[in-house]
């Protein structure tokens, strides 16, 4: 489209129109964008007093009204107006024109479009500002480009140009979002450098990225754990704290973990039942049973009930390393503290039994089982009938057990049944080999 040196404004119907001299004559176009050939017959019907120049004010006024027009061809059409108009170097085009345009782009998903704008500043010869990076990132970000929105956040950065607090914690949502936690880490710094602190929500979400357990990165971590510090209200803050812990203990730095459960007890938020369970978890996975039950008694120290989860992780951990008296102590314990506990815990000491082959105590806790609340199920019995046949061979034990699953209503799969028989009728052809060696 060939763009004259002049707009010609024209009040049509009550609404701003402007024409373009083109080979045919004048083209009308309204703030729509929409056009219409005028025949040369009637230019003259134009007054000669409408002429004028382009001007920035005429132009921003364009754009401006134009951008409450959510339709894309239009957008596109003024884009192009206005790429031609600031390619002729007259200073026409201003920043905040192409921060509207950008604004227009991010509204319409037309994400690629606005980062077309973005790279036009220079050749236009206008400056970008804060607002340039804030539109150019939530356009990149709404349609998830987000291998050009580092790029961005890494001149904004570099050229000190971040928007007001609110809209920098917009871009680390974005961000976050995206899965790009370091980049929106390096946002948070260059904004506190600034003391542009953005809103709480936002952190509260950056510092849960930065510990997100697919990653489970140890700096991120530990950016996430420097944040604590900036947090205002830490009293209130018991689930950012509670994330970093988790972070801590999924990434091995327990003794990390530790030292911010120490920091919660002396200066809040009061850590909770489920802060000290994550320690206990990550002690008894890592074999250091001593400093478990050691946190499980500062636990106690400070009002809170160990639960029957912290009782099962320790457990695990000394049946792990085959001290199955000091499992059944905690068992013992559990039973003190809690009426009623959980398949899990049961399943656990009754599987450490049965590898070091004590049926005798598997059997019996199988059938103590339902006094604490907890009915034992067709896997339990099965995988203990198992047990008992291929590594004891006693089949009588194992139709005990069958009878008494038929009695509960539950039902032995073939396969354990068929071990069953095979076990019984091994020790039957045995006993008949003997008996005829004997007679001989």
């Amino acid at each position: 489209m060939e763009v004259g040196h002049h707009l010609r404004s024209y009040r049509f119907s009550g609404r701003s129109s402007w024409f373009e001299k083109g080979k045919c004559g004048f083209v009308k176009y309204d703030m729509l964008g929409h056009h219409n050939p005028i025949r040369r017959g009637f230019v003259t019907t134009i007054p000669s007093w409408a002429v004028v120049p382009v001007t920035t004010r005429s132009l921003d006024a364009l754009v401006r009204a134009v951008s409450n027009e959510l339709k894309k061809k239009v957008a596109y059409k003024l884009w192009d107006l206005v790429k031609e108009i600031g390619e002729k170097g007259d200073g026409v085009v201003s920043s905040e024109m192409l921060n509207v345009l950008i604004s227009l782009f991010s509204r319409l998903g037309k994400g690629m479009a606005g980062f077309e704008v973005f790279n036009k500043f220079g050749d236009l010869g206008c400056v970008t500002n804060a607002d340039t990076y804030y539109y150019t990132v939530q356009a990149l970000c709404r349609r998830s480009i987000y291998e050009r929105v580092g790029l961005v956040c890494e001149r904004m950065i570099s050229e000190e140009k971040l928007p007001e607090a609110g809209k920098v914690g917009d871009i680390i949502y974005y961000l976050c979002k995206g899965g790009m936690v370091k980049e929106a880490y390096s946002v948070y710094l260059s904004a506190k450098g600034k003391q542009r602190y953005p809103p709480q929500s936002p952190v509260n979400f950056l510092i849960t990225s930065l510990c997100d357990r697919k990653k489970n990165n140890v700096d991120s971590v530990h950016f996430a754990l420097k944040m604590l510090d900036d947090l205002q209200n830490q009293k209130y803050a018991i689930k950012q704290f509670a994330c970093v812990i988790q972070g801590l203990c999924r990434v091995n730095d327990i003794e990390g973990a530790k030292a911010l459960l120490s920091r919660m007890i002396d200066n809040g938020p009061p850590p909770g039942n489920a802060i000290f369970n994550t320690i206990i978890n990550a002690l008894s996975k890592s074999g250091d049973l001593t400093e478990a039950i050691k946190v499980m008694r500062l636990m106690e120290n400070r009002g809170l009930k160990p639960d029957v989860f912290a009782y099962s992780v320790i457990m695990s951990g000394y049946i792990k390393g085959g001290e199955m008296e000091e499992a059944a102590k905690m068992l013992t314990e559990a039973k003190k503290n809690h009426c009623k506990l959980t398949p899990v815990i049961y399943h656990t000491i009754i599987r450490g039994y049965c590898k070091l082959e004590q049926f005798e105590k598997a059997v019996k806790l199988l059938e103590e089982m339902e006094e604490y609340g907890v009915r034992p199920n067709t896997d339990e019995y099965n995988k203990l009938i198992q047990s008992l046949c291929l590594k004891a061979a006693d089949w009588v034990m194992a139709e005990k057990l069958m009878e008494e699953m038929t009695k509960r209503g539950l039902h032995l799969n073939g396969i354990t049944k068929s071990l069953i028989r095979a076990v019984k009728e091994l020790e039957e052809e045995g006993k008949g080999a003997k008996e005829t060696s004997v007679a001989a």
